[in-house]
């Protein structure tokens, strides 16, 4: 029976939020912070709050932003937890709202079979402050998870979903079991099971 484990990247599988880490080296954290906290409360648009931020990033050296990502630090529990629902015969996969340059090195480290995110746009090594990709929009990563148990022959009742912020909902909507870890209130209102600590092995008790 195939089985589907699909998690968020941001606060989820890693402990922070890529952006926030951008912007610290700019100078700006707390303004990107403060927008980052009200678009996963679900005040903003995730689109429209994605585009401010990455704006704010114009002018960052692309390799400092590989530097910063090559030590983004991981979530407690990250790795014994992809390996642990490996073992029982899911794939796992992870949907990021944020950016490829974050996820990539993340994934294949923990051991992941895909991950779908952001593109961070730069000409010349400069980040120009554009984004593309198919996780802008605050249901984009339901759009995906519909489309990945098409092709994976997987249904809702063997798909496992791990959040903590509104662009997560419309993912939420297509599994049966649906983590909100450390979560906003939004998530955890559509959630079959709360974790309250910073730790993902508390997942394998779960499935």
């Amino acid at each position: 029976m195939a089985k589907l484990a699909v998690f968020d990247f941001d606060s989820t599988l890693m402990d922070g939020e890529t952006i926030d880490f951008f912007a610290e080296v700019l100078g700006f954290k707390d303004e990107v912070v403060a927008i980052t906290q009200r678009a996963m409360a679900g005040e903003l648009d995730f689109y429209a709050s994605l585009v401010a931020r990455v704006a704010l990033l114009k002018g960052l050296p692309q390799a400092k932003v590989e530097e910063i990502c090559a030590r983004l630090p991981m979530m407690p529990g990250a790795k014994e937890t992809v390996m642990g629902l490996k073992e029982r015969g899911y794939t796992v996969v992870c949907f990021s709202g944020g950016f490829r340059d974050a996820t990539k090195p993340a994934c294949e480290k923990l051991g992941i079979d895909a991950d779908f995110s952001n593109f961070l746009h730069a000409q010349d090594g400069i980040l120009t402050g554009a984004v593309g990709g198919e996780m802008m929009y605050s249901d984009a990563k339901g759009d995906m998870l519909v489309r990945l148990q098409a092709l994976l022959g997987v249904d809702r009742a063997d798909t496992l979903v791990v959040g903590d912020g509104a662009n997560d909902l419309s993912m939420f909507a297509h599994a049966n079991t649906r983590v909100a870890f450390c979560a906003k209130p939004v998530l955890k209102e559509a959630a079959t099971h709360c974790v309250e600590v910073k730790d993902l092995t508390q997942i394998l008790q779960i499935v």
